[in-house]
């Protein structure tokens, strides 16, 4: 859209940062990524050693404990994790979505009680908007809050809520005002999950990612002070979507990781495997699959890095936070099926004693989760189509 100067170049601190992330993610995630997708079970072991050694909650400003870890800092931080596993990088990654409205818009006291907590103590939050009929359709949300004096009375349902049976406290978007547009009609709150009449559904079984924790969430006539309403009245719509452009980056680059994973198993398995007298690496084929995967992991990295360094700078990157998720979601997915398990392994790749069935699986989700893939080319679309529109 304009020219612009990134350098690649990282800075020792986040050199060291970077080691730090891999080494946890080979030492601590890996060895036990598959025992939490079988079981499901959430990852807490893994969280509170991740909470102490400072990868949890890095966004969060100094001010109020946290290592002020700008976009594309943490962006190098979440591929590590991811590489090892997306799902137990998805419940540490969940914070974020839930605390950037707390950051973006929320008032100092809300921010020294919900971020600071997060700092004091390795608890989870999560991101309440999506519903069972209101998914990438957030205008069509239902949950109502109903202001009585000093106070909200919320009800309605939330569904496939990342971090839900386990969050300290949630992020809330519901409507206010009946005949509003939704970005007047909606308004964000801080909900506490231990309010009276606030029930986490069952754990729901999905595909891949089962370590994270997800959940629908009912809200039947849960009393939040008007001390917790973010931002002010009306303005909810905003600060949701204002959110994404800071979490879409980190969402891209957790599929580069696994993207990146996938790129390695194939290289590797094919540097083992042989047929017709000689490894299948040597096979021109093969080799073609190998630079399809790298090209693809390589410019979703760059991508996503445009992203992030965008926002960093002050500047608005919904067009390129837009671009990165769609593409390095889009690359996961080709990775971890058309160019790796059909391609290259095969048979194996259809076997759980190999680690790419369960990347094969991770990778479906970040078509969907945090705009679906099809939103994103709608944004992308849009803002070419306005770009065009002011230079005529």
């Amino acid at each position: 859209m304009f020219a612009y100067f990134l350098s690649l170049a990282m800075s020792d601190e986040l050199r060291a940062l970077q080691d730090m992330a891999r080494k946890f993610a080979r030492e601590e995630i890996m060895p036990k990524a598959a025992e939490h997708d079988k079981t499901g079970e959430y990852p807490w072991e893994i969280i509170k050693k991740a909470h102490e050694v400072g990868l949890v909650n890095g966004h969060i400003p100094e001010a109020y404990g946290g290592i002020g870890l700008g976009v594309l800092d943490g962006c190098v931080v979440t591929e590590e994790l991811s590489y090892a596993c997306s799902g137990i990088q998805t419940a540490i990654e969940a914070n974020s979505l839930a605390e950037m409205p707390v950051i973006l818009a929320g008032n100092e006291e809300q921010k020294k009680k919900y971020l600071g907590r997060m700092i004091k103590e390795p608890i989870m939050a999560a991101y309440c908007v999506t519903e069972p009929t209101a998914g990438s359709d957030v205008a069509g949300i239902k949950t109502r809050a109903e202001k009585k004096g000093d106070e909200y009375v919320i009800n309605g349902q939330k569904m496939w809520i990342t971090n839900g049976g386990v969050a300290n406290w949630y992020f809330v978007l519901a409507r206010t005002d009946s005949s509003a547009s939704a970005g007047k009609g909606f308004t964000g709150f801080i909900v506490d999950a231990d309010t009276p009449g606030v029930t986490p559904g069952r754990k729901e079984q999905n595909m891949g990612q089962r370590a994270s924790d997800t959940r629908g969430i009912t809200f039947e006539d849960v009393v939040v002070p008007k001390e917790n309403v973010l931002g002010a009245e009306g303005i909810g719509f905003k600060i949701a979507m204002g959110a994404f452009d800071k979490t879409r980056p980190p969402v891209a680059s957790s599929a580069v990781g696994l993207a990146r994973r996938a790129l390695e198993e194939a290289t590797k398995y094919s540097m083992e495997r042989k047929t017709m007298g000689k490894y299948i690496c040597e096979h021109q084929a093969v080799q073609f699959l190998l630079a399809d995967m790298a090209i693809g992991v390589e410019t979703a990295r760059l991508a996503t890095q445009r992203s992030a360094w965008e926002i960093d700078q002050g500047r608005r990157n919904t067009y390129y936070a837009s671009i990165a998720k769609c593409l390095a979601g889009d690359v996961a997915n080709k990775c971890t099926t058309r160019w790796t398990d059909l391609g290259i392994f095969g048979g194996n790749g259809f076997n759980q004693e190999y680690p790419v069935e369960k990347l094969m699986r991770d990778a479906k989700i970040f078509q969907i989760y945090e705009g679906t893939a099809q939103i994103q080319r709608m944004i992308i679309g849009r803002s070419l189509i306005e770009a065009a529109k002011m230079m005529n």
